[in-house]
C-alpha cells in the first residue's frame, strides 16, 4: 500500500492508504477527504479535486498535460503546485506524498 497525506488549510492531516495504479483524487474521495470533491469522477471534465503538490515531490510527478493546465484555469486559488489530483497515480515513488487541499475547497 501507498501512503498519501491530505493537508487541510487549517493544517490538519490525515493519511490515506491506497493501492498502486489509483488516482489520488479516488484516495480522497473514498476517504472522505474534505475539499476534494471529484465531480466528473476522474474524467477531466471539472477542477473539483484541484490540490496543491509539496514541492519536494513536483519533480517526481509525469508534467501535467496541456488540457489538465487548461482545466486548472478553472479552479481558484491556482499556484505553480496545482495539480488535478485525478491525473496523479499513486506509485511506490510517491509513497508518502503530501498534498495540500486548497483554502476555498
Amino acid at each position: 500500500m501507498i501512503t498519501l497525506r491530505f493537508v487541510q488549510a487549517d493544517g490538519s492531516e490525515r493519511e490515506v492508504q491506497v493501492k498502486e495504479g489509483v488516482s489520488v483524487m479516488k484516495a480522497a474521495v473514498d476517504a472522505g477527504v474534505k475539499g476534494i470533491i471529484g465531480d466528473c469522477g476522474g474524467n477531466l471534465s471539472c477542477a473539483t479535486c484541484h490540490g496543491y503538490i509539496a514541492p519536494e515531490w513536483r519533480s517526481k510527478l509525469p508534467q501535467p498535460r496541456e488540457f489538465e493546465l487548461q482545466m486548472l484555469e478553472c479552479a481558484l486559488d491556482v499556484t505553480d503546485d496545482s495539480r488535478l489530483t485525478c491525473q496523479v497515480l499513486a506509485s511506490p515513488e510517491l509513497d508518502g506524498l503530501v498534498i495540500r487541499v486548497p483554502p476555498t475547497s
